[in-house]
C-alpha cells in the first residue's frame, strides 16, 4: 500500500517512561543522571487506521498537519520533506514503515547488519560516591545486562576533584575495566573537560590499554585537535578520534572528519535527527556513531540507522530494559515493520 493512499487523521501525545539499571552519577560537567524518567512521544494515526509512534526531535504543533496526506509529509527514499512535519521524524518514520509492512532499517536501504555492536554508555563518576567497588559493580552489571564493550566516563579532575587526582583515578578507572574484561572494546569519554597537556597525561598513563576511541576531550579546536592526532600518531594501537555530540556545529565537524582529525561523528540521534542524518551519511568522510544517551528508545533508534544505513560499527547503549534486544554485546533487531516496538507508556 503507498503512502498516497493516507491521510493524518489524528496527531496526539503519550508519556514515555524509562528507567536505566541503576541511578547514573556524574560525569565531568554535571551532576547526578538519576535512575530514568519519562518523556513526551507523539502518536500518529492515519484514516486507515495506520500507526506510529516515537520519540520528537523538538516542540512543535501538529494541528495543521491532521488532514494532509502522508505522501506529502514524509518520502521513504529521503524522510520527512515537509519542514512543518521535521519534529514528527521518528513516529513518520515508524508510521511509514509499518504501512510499507518493513522495518525501518530496510526502509533505510539496508546497508548495515541487524546484529549492531552496542557499547555501555552507563560507567559514570559513582565512585566518587561510593569507591572504586562502585565502578567494578557496574560494569559487571552491564555485562551481565548483556554488554561487552564499555564506555567511561574521564574528566573527574574539570569540576569534582582536585586536577592530579582527578587524573590519576581516571586512569585507575580506566585500568580497572581492562583488568576486568581485556577483550572489550574500552572507550573514554571526556566530555569537553581535558586540556590537551591534561589529556596527553591521561594517555600516557594507559598508553598499555588499548582503547577503541577518545570522545570529546576537549571542544572542537582544530589546533588541539591536530596535536591530539601528532600524539596519536606515536602510541602503538591508535584510538579513534570521536567528535560532534554536544551543541556541533555539523559543517565544521564533516570539514574535521575530511581533514582526518575527526574518525568518529556523533551528532545525537535526535537532536540531528534520522532525516538529517539520511542526508549528512552520503557526506561524510568518517565512521558514525550517533549520540544516544538518555532513553534507552535512543539506542533502538541508533541501531537502525546502523543497519539501515551503514558506516557505523558500533553504537551507545542506554543500560535499560524494554525498548531494545542484546545479546552477547549486539543489539538485535527484529523483522518486525517499523522501529519494532510497541508503544511504551
Amino acid at each position: 500500500m503507498t503512502l498516497a493512499r493516507h491521510v493524518i487523521s489524528s496527531v496526539t501525545t503519550a508519556e514515555h517512561h524509562y528507567e536505566y539499571l541503576r541511578t547514573i552519577g556524574r560525569n565531568a560537567f554535571l551532576g547526578s543522571h538519576g535512575s530514568g524518567g519519562k518523556q513526551t512521544v507523539y502518536v500518529v494515526e492515519t484514516d486507515r487506521g495506520a500507526t506510529g509512534w516515537g520519540l520528537p526531535l523538538s516542540e512543535g504543533d501538529p494541528g495543521p498537519l491532521v488532514g494532509r496526506n502522508l505522501a506529502d509529509l514524509i518520502d521513504p527514499d529521503r524522510g520527512v520533506i515537509d519542514p512543518a512535519a521535521e519534529f514528527l521524524d521518528y513516529p513518520l518514520h515508524d508510521l511509514a514503515a509499518r504501512i510499507l509492512d518493513v522495518p525501518v532499517y530496510a526502509m533505510l536501504g539496508g546497508n548495515g547488519p541487524t546484529r549492531v555492536r552496542c557499547y555501555s554508555g552507563g560507567i559514570y563518576f559513582d565512585d566518587l560516591d561510593d569507591g572504586m567497588d562502585a565502578i567494578r559493580k557496574n560494569l559487571v552489571q552491564d555485562h551481565e545486562f548483556g554488554f561487552r564493550d564499555f564506555k567511561l566516563k574521564i574528566g573527574r579532575g574539570h569540576r569534582w576533584m582536585e586536577t592530579q587526582s582527578g587524573l590519576r583515578r581516571d586512569i585507575e578507572v580506566t585500568r580497572l575495566a581492562r583488568e576486568l574484561y581485556p577483550d572489550a572494546g574500552i572507550l573514554v569519554d571526556g566530555n569537553d573537560g581535558f586540556t590537551v597537556n591534561g589529556l596527553f597525561d591521561y594517555l600516557d598513563g594507559v598508553a598499555d590499554c588499548d582503547l577503541y576511541w577518545i570522545e570529546e576531550p576537549f571542544p572542537e579546536r582544530r589546533p588541539d585537535l591536530q596535536a591530539l592526532r601528532e600524539r596519536l600518531q606515536t602510541m602503538a594501537n591508535r584510538p579513534k578520534v570521536a567528535d560532534g555530540e554536544y551543541d556541533p556545529n555539523v559543517d565544521h565537524v564533516l570539514q574535521l572528519a575530511r581533514e582526518g582529525l575527526v574518525d568518529v561523528a556523533l551528532m545525537d540521534v535526535i537532536g540531528h535527527g534520522l532525516t538529517a542524518w539520511r542526508r549528512t551519511m552520503p557526506q561524510l568522510a568518517a565512521e558514525a556513531s550517533p549520540h544516544a544517551w538518555g532513553v534507552p528508545l535512543k539506542t533502538l533508534y541508533a541501531a537502525h540507522l546502523a543497519a539501515g544505513l551503514g558506516n557505523t560499527p558500533i553504537i551507545e547503549g542506554v543500560p535499560g530494559p524494554g525498548a531494545y534486544t542484546l545479546e552477547d554485546g549486539y543489539v538485535v533487531l527484529s523483522e518486525r515493520p517499523g522501529f519494532g516496538l510497541d508503544l511504551i507508556a
